[in-house]
């Protein structure tokens, strides 16, 4: 989640944090619904105290299956202070001591998108379960790698985002398996803002729009329509240089705006376009606005998503037999976007599987892989990997 700048991001989830705190038991309330009591707490260790953290953590303390046990960052008084908030005994400034420290079972990794395979992998290596913010791993061929390491020492894997949990999506996939909007033939996703000015590993390499924005879209649409085929995309960079807090102007490296056209069969085509040069009279850090970021579009009917689809708002759908608009799934308390390593923790303590998946995961890092390769050598470029679906049965 990316507010426009880096003064409303972090006035965002400072603002935030108390309420999180309060809130964050409510999504977890509904998955764990026909069990009063946790059968057992999950040992938590969070690395990454910044900005994504103060929504996590309030979330992660209010989880009945949760313990944390320690935080770590490289900025070591960012972790301190982390834990003092929440009364976490143990904070450490570099990984190698978190793992040789107080013992826990998951890790959960806040850190810069770069960082992301590095550290899921020594976790694996050290015998945690981990839940990594996106993208798990920064090309296909590296993340199937992580995932099979954790299936050979018998462990689990997960990766951001969890958009497929909420109460929204859930609508229009049962819609779509109810055949209301008849033979679907299009998609569109949109999402951009003017950028993040707080960090530069936004613009450079492993980073840019699409990682850090697509990655939601293309998540919600393939969630919805299945599995790419095949993708053709264009990628620029629109701002050669960017002023970032503490760094001074930086040259951008990574797109910072992009086009990606998906194939998943049966002639069903989607569109997803996100940047970080869009002006947007949205405001980004308010989760109830009533834009549409998600279309679909069938020969019988349209769907639209109200909000971000991290932070969705309700669903407007109009049919053949009811042609005017009318406002679905109007739930904004059912789910969090900061909720996956809760659910995470939920499903080892129980053994209830959340709905996303790390081959779902991997699936949209190839198909980020794909865009940029398709720019690069100006060719439609086909997929690969799959994951299971539907997402959601019955």
């Amino acid at each position: 989640m990316h507010p426009p700048s880096g003064i409303n991001r972090r006035r965002f989830f400072m603002n935030s944090a108390l309420v999180g705190a309060a809130l964050a038991a409510a999504p977890l309330a509904l998955h764990a619904a026909g069990s009063n009591t946790a059968t057992r707490k999950i040992k938590v260790g969070v690395i990454g105290c910044g900005s994504v953290a103060r929504m996590y953590l309030p979330h992660l303390s209010a989880c009945p299956f949760v313990e944390i046990v320690s935080t770590c960052d490289i900025i070591p008084e960012r972790a301190q202070r982390a834990a003092d908030q929440l009364s976490i005994a143990h904070a450490y400034p570099h990984i190698d001591e978190m793992l040789a420290g107080e013992p826990f079972e998951l890790l959960v990794n806040l850190t810069d998108m770069q960082e992301h395979e590095r550290l899921n992998r020594q976790a694996l290596e050290a015998g945690k379960h981990v839940f990594s913010e996106k993208p798990l791993a920064n090309s296909l061929a590296a993340g199937q790698e992580l995932l099979a390491l954790a299936l050979r020492e018998n462990l689990r894997l997960w990766g951001a985002p969890t958009v497929v949990q909420s109460p929204q999506f859930a609508f229009m996939a049962q819609t779509l398996a109810a055949g209301k909007l008849g033979a679907i033939s299009a998609a569109h996703g949109i999402y951009g803002h003017l950028g993040p000015n707080w960090a530069e590993f936004f613009y450079t390499e492993g980073g840019g729009s699409l990682p850090d924005l697509g990655v939601y879209n293309l998540t919600y649409l393939t969630g919805l329509l299945g599995p790419a085929r095949a993708v053709t995309a264009m990628t620029s960079i629109i701002t050669q240089q960017r002023a970032i807090h503490g760094k001074g102007e930086i040259e951008v490296t990574a797109e910072d705006n992009a086009m990606v056209l998906v194939d998943h069969g049966n002639g069903i085509l989607s569109h997803v376009q996100c940047g970080f040069n869009y002006f947007t009279p949205h405001e980004h850090d308010h989760t109830h606005q009533d834009h549409h970021t998600i279309d679909i579009i069938g020969t019988g009917g349209q769907m639209l998503l109200a909000g971000y689809d991290w932070a969705p708002h309700g669903v407007d759908l109009a049919t053949s037999a009811s042609p005017r608009l009318e406002r679905h799934a109007d739930d904004t308390k059912g789910y969090a976007w900061e909720c996956g390593a809760s659910l995470a923790a939920e499903c080892l303590a129980t053994g209830k599987e959340p709905l996303f998946t790390p081959e779902h995961a991997l699936h949209v890092v190839e198909i980020m892989q794909a865009a940029r390769q398709s720019q690069a050598e100006g060719k439609r470029v086909d997929i690969t990997s799959t994951f299971k679906w539907p997402v959601m049965e019955g």
